[in-house]
């Protein structure tokens, strides 16, 4: 368990990736905001530069409880169906590894996460140097299933090397997606190939969407203790 002067810095580090990544906002522009800790810290950034400056940008979020803290603040909100790109989308990230390849949906969100981060012209990740990896895979991937298919996809991830189990709340019932799906998350594999192994777990029936965001992602910015450091593909 971290002890309070290390939370106290990993905080400090996630706020000064999003504080960098607020400086990528440009009046007028369409955004996605992502999900997750740091996300959450560049949307009351930005949230703070609307209510209280005035800044015009209309907003896409990729989850629900992104959207309420944007309104929060008075952030105007649009769809796909009156905007069919978005100039720059901010998120988080589980993992980050060489050329970009990511893991996200750790807070369950991957669907609507990537949804948002096809649609965007720029989509940046924010995340602290913790997240920084040499292959993507200790933090376990998120699987979206449809529920009826829970077992036979289960299954197919075994055979591929993963162990897969149900995300579960605190109440100990599963945790149901945005869209009302199941998550497996995939232990126990480090990804050599992340390319071949997102084809492999798409092939899948009854998988809705895998957390392997590959060639996605234009920029990263990772806090580290004293600057924030700025990886591209």
């Amino acid at each position: 368990m971290p002890t309070p002067t290390n939370a106290n810095a990993h905080a400090d580090l996630k706020l000064h990736a999003a504080q960098r990544a607020l400086q990528l906002v440009e009046p007028g522009m369409t955004l996605g905001l992502g999900s997750g800790s740091t996300a959450t810290l560049w949307i009351k950034l930005l949230g703070e530069r609307v209510r209280d400056h005035g800044l015009k940008i209309r907003a896409i979020a990729s989850s629900d409880d992104s959207e309420r803290l944007g309104r929060s603040y008075g952030i105007p909100f649009v769809t796909f169906e009156e905007c069919k790109s978005l100039d720059l989308t901010i998120d988080g990230a589980d993992e980050v590894a060489p050329g970009l390849a990511l893991i996200k949906g750790g807070g369950g969100k991957l669907l609507r996460e990537k949804i948002v981060a096809s649609a965007s012209k720029r989509f940046v990740v924010v995340a602290d140097e913790s997240k920084q990896v040499e292959k993507l895979g200790r933090f376990p991937l998120p699987v979206e299933v449809i529920p009826m298919a829970t077992p036979l996809v289960s299954d197919s991830l075994r055979a591929l090397g993963f162990t897969p189990t149900v995300r579960l709340v605190d109440s100990g019932k599963p945790y149901i997606t945005d869209e009302g799906n199941l998550i497996l998350d995939c232990s126990g594999l480090l990804i050599e190939d992340p390319a071949a192994m997102a084809v492999k777990i798409k092939s899948i029936v009854g998988v809705v969407e895998h957390g392997l965001f590959l060639h996605m992602a234009n920029l990263a910015l990772i806090a580290t203790e004293k600057q924030v450091i700025e990886r591209t593909r």
